[in-house]
């Protein structure tokens, strides 16, 4: 079949076809794909950036400290809320060793194959003699994370995969992308970094255990990669334990300072590009059907079952996907709530299984304090189960979540109330172990 070209208004030769290539290029005319994965045009796998990502995580502070976040500092130090600029100041004094904290009660899950990106939004106080500013997707033992100590900036990989926690601290002279010092041969960008300046820091992640990990920043709406970690065919063991890691604000003086200094907190979101599916360990656990929770009196809130972390995996990702529950009285009428860090009283934590992440506890007899996630109402006078299915709009909502600074894990609590003094329910409890 004869083809016809347009711009030349002429028919091609017999046996002669013309083909198409689409192409993609990054803002400085560089072609990026599978081949060549450099440029921001696609994600840490050499894909185009065309599908719709998927968030696992946001953090903003419109109104108030969102809860997102627990924090370590100290007597020096303060942690307030700016209204007006809708974002966290972490502020210190000049006195050494002056330190702030700030990282997220959950840590984000990392899917094989599919690009992990992380966002950032900040402002650092200026640079000085003793002060160590640090942003990032990191926890104590690995990440990656921006720093500026003493004046330097460095791009930062932190790992433990060797047993014991080391770091790669790349300078900013030697990103081997941009290093965003200006007019110089080593930035195509040409564009100076101030990190006294708002800055949005992004991070796309590779994992697999080996691939590569990209920094960078975006500057007059341009993703402007800075520096790549490479590892696939260089090393010989993972390059970090895990890409499943908390978020973390640092600020802190390793000595004494010539002035006070600010650290803003503004938001931060974890994306995988590409959705995200769950394909977990699902597990299960319940009264047994001969013990129910007695509700000793009326309108008092009892905790029927709670789960919790171990100790020793309290960076799993595990989620509450289903609760199920039971009346057993006579015209009874409950209200059932899923509580997140209640305190409990009288507990014995049971471990779900060698293999799992997970304790539970069907023996607490008071509840207080906490953060009601969900409720609802349920009768006995039909003797009939009442499933609740909590996965399939919440997702990460109902994960586990701990606090990574002193190692306290929050329980999830299903709590019940009747009306009638001696009523009788079952609870159960479904979760899925991402972590395995």
């Amino acid at each position: 079949m004869a083809q016809f070209r347009k711009d030349t208004h002429k028919y091609l030769p017999q046996e002669t076809t013309l083909f198409e290539t689409v192409m993609l290029a990054d803002q400085y005319g560089n072609l990026v794909g599978a081949a060549n994965p450099s440029g921001m045009a696609v994600d840490a796998f050499g894909r185009a950036r065309v599908t719709s990502p998927l968030t696992l995580f946001d953090s903003s502070h419109r109104y108030r400290d969102n809860g997102l976040w627990v924090q370590a500092n100290n007597t020096n130090t303060t942690v307030t809320f700016s209204p007006s600029e809708g974002l966290i100041n972490l502020s210190v004094s000049t006195a050494a060793n002056d330190q702030i904290i700030r990282e997220t009660t959950k840590v984000f899950s990392y899917q094989p194959g599919k690009s992990l990106q992380v966002l950032n939004t900040f402002v650092m106080a200026n640079a000085q003699t003793n002060l160590i500013q640090r942003v990032g997707y990191y926890g104590a033992n690995n990440g990656i994370y921006l720093e500026q100590a003493n004046g330097s900036i460095f791009l930062v990989e932190r790992t433990s995969s060797s047993g014991s926690m080391t770091e790669n601290r790349i300078a900013q002279a030697d990103w081997n992308v941009d290093t965003l010092l200006g007019a110089v041969d080593s930035s195509p960008s040409q564009k100076t970094l101030d990190l006294s300046k708002a800055q949005i820091l992004f991070t796309d992640i590779e994992w697999l255990g080996l691939g590569t990990v990209r920094c960078g920043f975006v500057i007059d709406g341009q993703l402007i990669h800075c520096h790549s970690f490479h590892h696939a065919n260089r090393i010989s063991t993972t390059y970090m334990t895990t890409a499943s890691l908390p978020l973390r604000y640092e600020i802190k003086n390793v000595g004494p300072t010539g002035n006070s200094s600010t650290l803003k907190q503004v938001c931060s979101s974890v994306i995988s590009e590409g959705g995200y599916e769950l394909r977990g360990f699902q597990q299960s656990v319940g009264n047994p059907i001969n013990v129910p929770r007695e509700l000793i009196s009326g309108n008092t809130a009892y905790p029927a079952l709670s789960i919790r972390l171990k100790e020793d995996r309290s960076d799993a990702i595990v989620i509450a996907t289903a609760i199920s529950l039971l009346g057993i009285g006579n015209n009874g009428r409950f209200v059932w709530k899923v509580v997140r860090n209640a305190t409990l009283g009288n507990t014995s934590w049971t471990s779900a299984g060698t293999e799992s992440a997970v304790e539970y506890d069907l023996n607490a007899n008071t509840i207080s304090g906490g953060i009601t996630m969900a409720q609802g109402y349920f009768a006995s006078s039909t003797q009939s189960s009442v499933p609740v299915d909590i996965l399939k709009e919440a997702l990460f909502k109902f994960q586990l979540e701990r606090n990574g600074l002193t190692g306290e894990r929050y329980p999830l609590t299903i709590s019940v109330t009747g009306v009638a003094s001696g009523d009788d329910v079952l609870t159960s409890i479904d979760w899925e172990e991402v972590s395995r």
